[in-house]
């Protein structure tokens, strides 16, 4: 299976851990020379609360423009920016790991990439894991960047 497409997708917890999605992503896209698409998956109401920071209450804005203003998809573009590696991005709002499952299948993506932490198997099933759905009901590869 070649890898032609590259799926990273970010969410409000990731902000910590850019350095290493953004280096893991490189590693994997710039030798196959893979399409990137950056996604930003946001609930209603961290989309709300990200269009009153941008400003933009007014203005008519897609979502996948709001994910480009996002300091996180931000910080991620300019590291792959210093390295010229393409992109395009991608914002959806919902459920965090069904919207990157989605995401992916209307890519068409070969490979996803999501970020986690590591976390015990009661909080796991407490809370539930958006890289855990994401692993299990994604139509290809995921590799997971743990952060610390």
């Amino acid at each position: 299976m070649a890898i032609e497409k590259i799926l990273l997708a970010v969410g409000p917890g990731d902000s910590d851990r850019t350095t290493e999605l953004a280096s893991t992503l490189v590693d994997l896209a710039a030798p196959l020379n893979a399409d990137v698409v950056l996604a930003h998956v946001f609930t209603e109401d961290e989309y709300d609360s990200t269009l009153g920071n941008l400003n933009v209450s007014g203005e008519d804005v897609s979502t996948d423009e709001v994910a480009r203003r996002h300091a996180t998809i931000r910080t991620i573009s300019h590291e792959l920016d210093d390295v010229n590696v393409d992109y395009t991005v991608r914002g959806a709002i919902g459920h965090h790991g069904e919207r990157i499952v989605d995401l992916a299948e209307d890519e068409d993506a070969d490979l996803v990439i999501v970020g986690g932490r590591k976390r015990s198997p009661t909080g796991k099933a407490v809370f539930g894991s958006t890289a855990q759905e994401v692993m299990l009901s994604a139509p290809c590869p995921v590799t997971f960047v743990r952060g610390e």
